[in-house]
């Protein structure tokens, strides 16, 4: 068993954090296997070295011991552009130069027409014609790549109606076993973008496969993801690990926490004196 924990340095870590670390490492240890800590800081404006380093002594306080090197996404941006450029050269995905304020006007003129993902709105796109994006191109137009569920359908033909994947835990509806993959749950998800060529989608895939994670351990926000996910690992025809979410940590609204809405962090409580053993109670480990 390889499980990892792969967390964003775009603020400090919070409890929710530390379960999802606890259990991946507590799941790899109880089975003899490995324990991986992975940074993906691809999103090069809001990540901060500060916060890698926290990231790095809260796991040290808890109890946790890591395999190195690290992986830092950051250093290989390479690795994502081949694995782009191999969807692309299968046709799988296509320039989208419409803003979010475009696909939202879009989206308001007819929202019959787009089903309710994940994520928000499922939008289906297409490509432009050659000539419109060549001049689009050539005026050094912002664009996205996404990912053409039409097109991944034609590509896999059967196969793509026997999507599924295996969860050892639970989804937020409590489902378990072998589940039947809906990537177009997502629409035309994007894969990667101008400015840094890659999404959390396609170099959280790539990675677990180069890494040969057998177990992917998260929280339940997280359990969509999988169904796009293994999209991914069919059309790059990458190995497909288990998946198991575990349930969210809640503050006392029962909101989950979120760094976003500045959720008290590990080393706030750490400096206010609490112990590793005070959160390992909490978190009911």
């Amino acid at each position: 068993m390889i499980t990892r924990f792969a967390p964003s340095p775009t603020g400090l870590l919070h409890l929710g954090h530390a379960y999802s670390a606890l259990t991946a490492y507590r799941m790899a240890k109880d089975a003899g296997g490995r324990f991986l800590l992975r940074i993906e800081d691809i999103d090069r404006g809001r990540c901060r070295p500060e916060y890698e380093k926290a990231i790095y002594e809260d796991l040290a306080w808890l109890g946790i011991e890591w395999e190195e090197p690290v992986r830092r996404q950051s250093d290989h941006f390479g690795d994502y552009d081949a694995a782009l450029a191999r969807l692309r050269e299968a046709g799988l995905v296509y320039r989208c130069f419409k803003t979010r304020k475009d696909i939202a006007a879009e989206i308001a003129s007819a929202p019959h027409l787009t089903p309710q993902g994940p994520e928000g709105p499922a939008y289906i796109g297409a490509p432009l014609a050659a000539l419109e994006e060549r001049s689009l191109m050539a005026e050094g137009a912002p664009f996205a790549w996404r990912l053409s569920i039409e097109a991944c359908k034609d590509y896999l033909g059967a196969a793509f109606d026997r999507l599924s994947f295996a969860e050892t835990g639970a989804g937020p509806n409590g489902e378990t076993g072998t589940i039947r993959a809906e990537p177009g749950l997502f629409g035309d998800v994007v894969v990667g973008r101008k400015d840094f060529g890659t999404s959390y989608h396609l170099s959280a895939v790539h990675d677990d496969a180069l890494q040969g994670v057998t177990h992917v351990v998260r929280g339940q926000d997280l359990y969509h993801a999988a169904h796009l996910h293994v999209l991914l690992q069919a059309v790059l025809d990458l190995p497909r690990p288990l998946y198991h979410h575990h349930c969210l940590i809640t503050d006392e609204r029962g909101e989950r926490l979120s760094k976003r809405d500045r959720a008290v962090s590990l080393r706030a409580l750490r400096e206010g004196g609490a112990t590793r053993e005070d959160i390992l109670a909490r978190l009911a480990l």
